[in-house]
């Protein structure tokens, strides 16, 4: 039994919800998002929503609760928005950005240069003294962390002096080196 599959969906005011041909539509102050959905049963009442199974099959079970937290997450994405910050920790670690055009420098031979999708919204704050942040933000929750996963994987953080991308408020298990 799905305990997350269970629980309402409130729909809050200024998000507007359908629900046709197995495709549910989202659409908000900050856009609008679609979602297929199989073998799930979708009742929009009022403002709130439910999700049910059309039957007992393992795999009709196992998507219950994944589909409840994509419309959840549809839902706040066109309300508030996502965001992720990342953070660069090293001498010489900087990042720039013009329009969607992203341009990291970690300590290769050369810079990387990304294109971000039109989706996500960019922007990078250096200041002196303090690391530099990569602020990602969009409306689709999964598009936002698949881009700074990407960003994040050019350098991990590594375990000794905690170098590299990581993100903020993220704590990192150092190790102790070697001893002589």
């Amino acid at each position: 039994m799905s305990r997350i599959g269970n629980n309402p969906i409130n729909i809050p005011a200024g998000v507007n919800v359908t629900f046709e041909n197995g495709v549910i539509t989202v659409k908000g102050k900050l856009g609008e998002l679609k979602q297929e959905i199989d073998a799930i049963n979708v009742k929009i009442e009022g403002n709130i929503i439910t999700v049910e199974r059309a039957s007992e099959e393992k795999e009709v079970k196992s998507k219950h609760g994944l589909y409840r937290a994509l419309i959840f997450n549809m839902i706040e994405g066109v309300s508030n928005g996502w965001k992720k910050e990342l953070e660069l920790v090293g001498v010489g670690y900087r990042a720039s950005n013009q329009d969607q055009k992203l341009e990291l420098a970690l300590g290769f031979s050369h810079n990387i240069v990304m294109l971000i999708a039109d989706e996500v919204k960019v922007e990078t704050v250096s200041d002196k003294g303090k690391n530099p942040i990569i602020k990602l933000s969009s409306n689709d929750k999964q598009l936002v962390g698949q881009v700074a996963a990407k960003i994040r994987s050019y350098r991990k953080p590594e375990p000794y002096k905690g170098k590299g991308v990581k993100y903020v408020g993220e704590q990192l298990r150092k190790k102790a080196g070697k001893t002589a």
